[in-house]
């Protein structure tokens, strides 16, 4: 699988009622949540961002960028979603298929770094 996108996209997930959640009204997603997987990684990449429950900003792409923190590599799909296993953390995440409102296909890696949200 080959993604078509070189750039890096931003969002900003932030904690609700105990989920990861964030809003995208560019792409038209509201509280979509992070799940099966998904909020165990989100901890660990904001383990040392002050406040991060009250939302940082997610960088992704599907090419690696200077000062990436994760490589998430694609498993499988599964239910319209897709796998990506974290392997330096031995961790496996689903994203549902809101993946789509920013790549035309999965893509085979993608690379993310949290950072505090300035506000």
């Amino acid at each position: 699988m080959m993604a078509i996108s070189n750039s890096i996209m931003v969002i900003f997930p932030y904690r609700y009622q105990g989920t990861w959640v964030f809003d995208d009204e560019r792409v038209g997603l509201v509280q979509e949540p992070f799940i099966e997987g998904m909020p165990e990684i989100i901890d660990i990449f904001v383990q040392d961002i002050p406040n991060a429950a009250q939302g940082f900003k997610l960088l992704f792409s599907a090419t690696p960028f200077p000062g990436y923190q994760a490589e998430l590599v694609w498993t499988r799909s599964e239910y319209g979603g897709n796998w990506y296993r974290w392997e330096v953390h031995n961790l496996e995440g689903w994203l549902c298929p809101a993946l789509f409102k920013y790549f035309s296909e999965a893509p085979q890696y993608i690379y993310c770094k949290a950072e505090q949200a300035k506000t």
